[in-house]
């Protein structure tokens, strides 16, 4: 944690070295003595403090400097930081300017010049003013703040980032916070350029990109190595398990992921029929577990990273990264799970991000307390989803176009739902439009039977329908199903004959894809069980089947 500075102002150079040398000697070990020689160079000084969200405890200033006095200065320096306490420093002959500015602009003290001995004239003085400044000091956030408004949807996209990659930061709305306005005039911004991420170093980025962000705050989005053993794409729980697995077993083993690691299991807010936690955990926590772990074992997670095509020359894979760079491989394991479709109704798209958001967006939950939210879908994200948002919201929707919960959605969280008197669910309701200007007003609900339509207030509509994977930059590599899910194992081998283009002289492996040596696992997968627990086991296995790929080619393992 930074220390609290202290700051002294005197246009004298050899008072002011003089003063700062006091303090250091006496207050070095626990503040920061900052020292400026004209009362501007000292409000900038604060300026930058103020950017960089670090303590003033005090500010000691001389009387008489040009430009404007000690007094005029303390007054200004207050409105930046208000509760720092303030000290002038002045010769006898101004002592009626410092009396009179105790009552009029509450200077806390003033001392006069000589103060020596320091241990009679300054100390005390000081060392009292910081006990009581300790006293009523709170310490604040260190570290990246966001200064944006809720139904903005780039300040949304950076919010969700942040919080799905696990990176603290402090949110500050431009709407409602009192600092945020205050900050971003300090940082020389204009509020129509929002977001904007402010850095532990003082430095601020205006309406960044994730990867921008990602860069400055250390997270790694460019790979160490141009080959790896092992190359896994997508960060789920069966990416993770891959990446845990492989790197155990020695494979030198690098995971790319496009958001953020934990994909749609990481934003669920309880999983509770996962083995091993009788009372459940989030998929953030389950993410930040497995992230830790493949850490611990040498794992590079590039994020926030997108592949965007592979080449195959045997015997080496080369993913294109969206960057431009490229990576080589033996095996490749593709984890890329599934996306939300898109919600076909007007007003959607427009106000996306603006109180409609495609999965749970747990950054906007509190944001939620005592409005009305929707939910649509039926299956157990949706559910969980319910259930968290239920903990804010004064009444929460669930649209679900079947008849019950009761074909997608397992029992226990059936059951919660309907323990939870502040969530209704609607068969046989679906989204016919959504309205507002700037941010989402009201949802216009369907009943598919009849047509009949209603129009209720919303402030939040969360989206979790159907599932579409994320397998377009594998075209013409891979062979795919219908609706882009990759075909693996036996679901290739069609009339008793390998796939087109199959280069050696054994069937497909379980998870094994139409080109050897690169597997698929997890719900990106056809046929797969769309269960956490599932995808786990299928990367763990996938490693299985790479191991022995690559022994039978000839790899490093």
């Amino acid at each position: 944690m930074a220390k609290p500075t202290l700051l002294t102002v005197d246009d004298d150079a050899e008072v002011l070295a003089a003063i700062r040398r006091d303090l250091r000697t006496q207050y070095g070990a626990e503040y920061r003595v900052v020292a400026a020689g004209s009362a501007e160079e000292a409000l900038k000084t604060l300026d930058e403090i103020k950017l960089r969200g670090e303590p003033v405890a005090l500010l000691l200033s001389d009387q008489r400097m040009p430009g404007f006095n000690g007094v005029e200065f303390l007054e200004r320096a207050k409105a930046i930081f208000p509760d720092a306490k303030r000290v002038l420093l002045t010769a006898y002959a101004d002592t009626d300017a410092a009396i009179k500015a105790i009552n009029d602009v509450r200077l806390d003290h003033y001392l006069l010049k000589p103060w020596d001995p320091p241990d009679e004239q300054l100390y005390p003085v000081v060392t009292d003013l910081l006990a009581d400044w300790q006293a009523a000091y709170h310490p604040p956030f260190e570290g990246l703040r966001v200064i944006g408004h809720r139904w903005s949807p780039k300040s949304h996209a950076l919010r969700d980032f942040l919080a799905r990659n696990q990176v603290p930061y402090r949110w500050l709305d431009i709407e409602t916070d009192p600092d945020a306005a205050d900050l971003l005039q300090r940082a020389g911004t204009d509020p129509k350029t929002l977001p904007v991420a402010l850095f532990a170093d003082g430095s601020h980025a205006v309406d960044p990109s994730t990867t921008e962000v990602a860069e400055r705050i250390g997270l790694q989005t460019e790979a160490k190595l141009p080959f790896y053993d092992l190359t896994i794409v997508g960060g789920g729980p069966a990416g993770l398990a891959a990446a845990v697995y492989g790197a155990s077993e020695g494979l030198s083993t690098v995971m790319v992921e496009r958001e953020a690691p934990g994909g749609q299991a990481g934003q669920s807010s309880r999983i509770e029929n996962y083995l091993g936690f009788p009372v459940g955990l989030s998929g953030g926590d389950l993410a930040r577990r497995a992230v830790a772990q493949a850490r611990r074992f040498g794992v590079e997670i590039l994020t926030p990273q997108v592949v965007t095509g592979v080449r195959v020359e045997d015997p080496y894979r080369y993913l294109t990264l969206e960057s431009g760079a490229e990576i080589a491989c033996h095996a490749l394991i593709v984890a890329t799970g599934v996306a939300y479709r898109k919600l076909d109704a007007p007003g959607v798209d427009r106000l996306s991000g603006a109180g409609v958001y495609y999965g749970a967006a747990m950054t906007e939950a509190i944001s939620c307390r005592d409005e009305e939210v929707f939910v649509v879908g039926g299956a157990n994200s949706a559910g969980q989803a319910a259930m968290y948002f239920a903990r804010y919201a004064s009444r929460v929707t669930m649209l679900v176009r079947g008849e019950s919960l009761a074909k997608s959605m397992s029992q226990y969280l059936i059951d919660q739902i309907a323990e939870t008197p502040t969530i209704r669910v609607r068969p046989f309701a679906e989204v016919a439009r959504v309205d507002g200007e700037g941010k989402l007003a009201s949802v216009t609900v369907r009943d598919v039977r009849t047509g009949a339509e209603t129009t209720e207030a919303a402030s939040s509509l969360f989206v979790f329908i159907g599932a579409a994977p994320r397998t377009d930059w594998l075209d013409g590599v891979v062979e795919r199903d219908e609706r882009g899910f990759l075909l693996t194992g036996a679901d290739l081998i069609r009339g008793g004959k390998r796939p087109k283009g199959w280069t050696v002289d054994r069937d497909p492996a379980l998870l094994e894809t139409s080109v050897p040596g690169i597997f698929a696992a997890g719900d990106v997968r056809h046929g797969s069980v769309k269960r956490v627990a599932s995808g786990v086991g299928e990367g763990a296995i996938a490693v299985s089947f790479v191991h022995q790929y690559l022994t039978k080619v000839g790899g490093t393992r």
